[in-house]
């Protein structure tokens, strides 16, 4: 019985957000970011909007069902543009947003409040099931800093990655 319980539990955890998701206005696609129009200069501590001409190295960042990223750690330097190609093997909606964990907290909490906003940030990108994407990102100083889907309920699940930035 226990064990049913945990299955209820999961399938309640990730059906909810995707009720959500699935709300007027948000029709989770590439293009289609999460509403409130911070515009593809987005920039933070972590960095900036990188040129895809000049990116010095591609990381590809796989995400899935089971609410992770692989690699789920990454290294970068200071000054560094990655391209960073996003897969979603998995059959819900992900995303990948780039920040210190202050934005990202704030950011988590304007997505529980507005669950069908749409992004236009540079730092992140969201995908439906099997969609692939990108994020061209210039590191700003060196640093702790993390990456996680904000869908409601996939970063509670542990859906988080690490950014470590050397000087």
């Amino acid at each position: 019985m226990k064990k049913q319980t945990k299955h209820l539990a999961l399938a309640a955890a990730i059906a909810l957000p995707m009720m959500a998701w699935a709300s007027p206005g948000h029709d989770g696609g590439q293009g289609d970011k999460h509403g409130h129009a911070h515009g593809a200069d987005h920039a933070s501590a972590a960095g900036m909007a990188g040129d895809p001409a000049k990116a010095d190295r591609t990381v590809e960042v796989q995400l899935n069902d089971t609410m992770r990223f692989t690699p789920d750690v990454i290294k970068a330097k200071a000054g560094e543009t990655i391209r960073f190609k996003v897969v979603n093997k998995g059959k819900l909606p992900h995303e990948m947003v780039i920040g210190t964990k202050e934005e990202l907290d704030a950011h988590a909490q304007m997505m529980r409040k507005m669950p069908g906003m749409k992004h236009e940030d540079a730092n992140q990108v969201t995908l439906n099931a099997g969609q692939s994407g990108e994020i061209v990102w210039t590191f700003g100083e060196a640093g702790s800093y993390a990456f996680a889907c904000l869908i409601p309920g996939h970063r509670e699940a542990g859906m988080v990655g690490q950014l470590s930035v050397t000087p």
